[in-house]
């Protein structure tokens, strides 16, 4: 089979239209319908069927957009050999994701690659959890975070690696009087003022983890998207809130407590498509947000 009929069915995979697949691939959705009906031709079968205003994959479908990670992968690792042995990796990476897991990130990451050929775009995304597996379609490195395991919702068929896991601490107003305290349990902070996040946000699981302790309901007095205003929030005494420990830049402010007894902490992650995965460029920014990642937490890499 055509490996352009493979790759067309992971981009509507990834993407759910042929609207959606054309105006990311600068290509007519006829021009893409004809290529579907070839393929659908070829494979004797179907591989689609409608959904909505969309399209989604048959089983047909789904083992044919797994094979265009699977031949993309093989095709980028032979490119990636032909590579390493003419020298230096060359190309520009793009990097998009979480933006305090940018910021803590990148810098030491880009100062890294000073000097070498490799060049970084940066793309940064205020989503939700569950959206950032999504970005992949459009990057070659997305930096994501997950409350619930090292691998982020959506994330099952991409390349993925931790590059910091990190505590979600209490963020305490200075003259509050649990800012003295060297921890935090549910029960210490259930009837206190909140300053949370939006729903479906992951720092919102572990509130209800401490809801789910306690048996009774947090007073979320505002939902804020950003750790900047949340911190400039807390430090002004409006309430408490969960910040994470190592990415937090204005931590001198207000204190940051460690929360025990209910699991606080997130993965920051690095994904990639398969294919994508396998550049040599790629992996050379990966390995230095690794070691970026490991500079915050003291962690060796071997």
């Amino acid at each position: 089979m055509d490996i352009r009929h493979l790759e067309l069915l992971r981009d509507l995979r990834e993407r759910g239209s042929l609207a959606a697949v054309a105006a990311a691939t600068h290509r007519t959705p006829s021009a893409l319908s004809q290529q579907l009906r070839t393929a659908q031709r070829a494979a004797g079968t179907p591989l689609v069927e409608a959904r909505g205003r969309g399209l989604r994959l048959t089983e047909a479908g789904e083992l044919l957009a797994d094979g265009a990670d699977e031949v993309g992968a093989a095709l980028t690792r032979v490119a990636a050999r032909l590579e390493e042995h003419r020298g230096d990796p060359v190309g520009t990476v793009r990097v998009a994701g979480l933006p305090s897991g940018l910021t803590a990130l990148l810098p030491g990451a880009l100062t890294s690659l000073a000097g070498s050929r490799v060049s970084v775009e940066i793309d940064d995304l205020d989503l939700a959890e569950t959206d950032y597996a999504r970005a992949a379609a459009d990057a070659d490195i997305v930096i994501a975070h997950s409350l619930t395991s090292e691998v982020p919702v959506g994330g099952e068929r991409l390349s993925s690696t931790v590059l910091v896991r990190e505590p979600l601490d209490v963020a305490v107003p200075p003259d509050h009087p649990l800012a003295r305290r060297s921890s935090l349990h549910p029960g210490d902070v259930v009837d206190e003022a909140w300053i949370s996040v939006p729903e479906g946000y992951p720092f919102d699981t572990v509130l209800q983890r401490i809801e789910a302790e306690c048996g009774r309901a947090l007073r979320r007095r505002l939902r804020v998207r950003d750790n900047q205003l949340v911190a400039a929030l807390v430090a002004t005494g409006e309430g408490l809130a969960l910040l994470p420990r190592y990415t937090t830049r204005t931590a001198d402010e207000f204190a940051l407590v460690p929360l025990v007894d209910v699991p606080a902490a997130r993965w920051i992650v690095a994904l990639s498509r398969p294919d994508r995965a396998e550049r040599v460029a790629v992996r050379l920014v990966t390995a230095r947000l690794r070691a970026a990642g490991a500079a915050l937490t003291g962690e060796r890499i071997p």
